[in-house]
């Protein structure tokens, strides 16, 4: 079988506290692992999307509108759909699974996450809420 759900492609969350949320594959394990014999991916996903900017917001408003909320999570390939987007954005630096053992490290690492999210948003290439909310 073709491995399509590789890193940085999009994908919609189907199941679960983020059910309908768009997120990003970080890492793939098609094989499974020792706690978890079954394929899945570690996917950072946003969990409240930047709103909509006009002209004639202030700029602390602008800032404002422009935060977004994120989340690391390890999902089973069954409850995620892919879609025919990636992101060329590098998260392997930033996400990794040893961050998800303890709640300081998923912390900083979901910091460091919204940090590169916001960023991308930001300077309007490839954008991100615009980017994510087609899929």
């Amino acid at each position: 079988m073709v491995k399509f759900l590789k890193p940085n492609k999009a994908v919609i969350v189907l199941q679960g506290r983020y059910a309908g949320r768009k997120g990003v594959i970080v890492k793939s394990f098609d094989d499974g692992t020792r706690d978890r014999p079954y394929g899945h991916c570690l996917v950072a996903g946003l969990k409240k999307y930047p709103s909509k900017v006009i002209r004639k917001d202030s700029s602390k408003k602008t800032a404002k509108k422009s935060r977004v909320k994120c989340f690391l999570k390890l999902v089973n390939y069954q409850h995620v759909m892919p879609t025919r987007y990636t992101l060329d954005l590098d998260l392997k630096d930033v996400v990794t699974v040893d961050s998800l053992q303890s709640k300081d490290k998923k912390v900083s690492a979901c910091k460091a996450t919204k940090e590169k999210f916001e960023e991308r948003f930001k300077t309007g290439k490839n954008r991100l809420c615009t980017f994510l909310s087609n899929v």
